[in-house]
């Protein structure tokens, strides 16, 4: 068993920061679907709460995909390509049912090639659609000069909660997946230490893992 170190400390941060941000969001969202927003009133905690959090989403996005594709190393991260539509057949497989038989997992992280292709998959979802336009449907929800009487003279409200709110629980669902995920490590919190700490526990990978961290490194040269 080894170490690697796979989350860089700008990457651990926004990780834990964003996750801050969206549990306000979920937790203040929730309030203001019960009470209905339209009922409340203009400085309603809950309310300042959730546009607050909601801009502070939008500057943790921006971050990332700044991040994220400001360097051609990290953005090969993210890419997916031709051979992660085979190898994302045995993962999907692997997570359906090895995963209860004690199987071997077909992907090892390693420095060339951090994701799976079914994470590669959720993470560009989230991450270029999801936040991207929870934010900009949140950001035109606000009562700014600049858009809002266009908004409204459009009767773009309807249209905008409706995309604001499917986005969320969709969101909400990924979360719940997500959370799933980070107990399957060598230990039920070994994945959430790694977001600590930086580094993750591995293992001698197998045969399949070994030729499929090759490809990745042929992909990502």
């Amino acid at each position: 068993m080894n170490r690697l170190y796979l989350h860089p400390l700008p990457l651990r941060i926004w990780h834990w920061f964003n996750a801050l941000v969206v549990a306000v969001l979920i937790g203040t969202g929730l309030y203001l679907r019960g009470e209905g927003v339209a009922a409340l009133r203009p400085h309603d905690p809950a309310l300042l709460a959730h546009k607050a959090a909601g801009l502070l989403l939008v500057v943790a996005t921006c971050f990332w995909l700044v991040y994220a594709l400001s360097n051609p190393q990290r953005r090969g991260q993210y890419r997916f390509q031709a051979a992660d539509l085979r190898n994302g057949f045995f993962q999907a497989k692997y997570y359906l049912h090895g995963i209860f038989q004690g199987g071997e997992n077909p992907f090892q992280p390693s420095a060339a090639a951090k994701y799976n292709p079914l994470q590669k998959l959720a993470y560009d979802t989230v991450m270029f659609l999801f936040l991207p336009w929870l934010s900009l449907t949140g950001l035109l929800f606000l009562d700014v000069p600049l858009w809002r009487p266009l908004v409204l003279a459009e009767n773009w409200m309807g249209v905008l909660g409706f995309i604001h709110v499917a986005l969320a629980y969709l969101l909400v669902l990924y979360l719940l997946v997500h959370l799933y995920m980070a107990t399957l490590g060598k230990t039920v919190l070994s994945h959430t230490r790694a977001m600590l700490s930086g580094y993750e526990e591995q293992r001698e990978p197998g045969p399949r893992e070994a030729e499929n961290q090759q490809e990745a490194k042929g992909n990502n040269a």
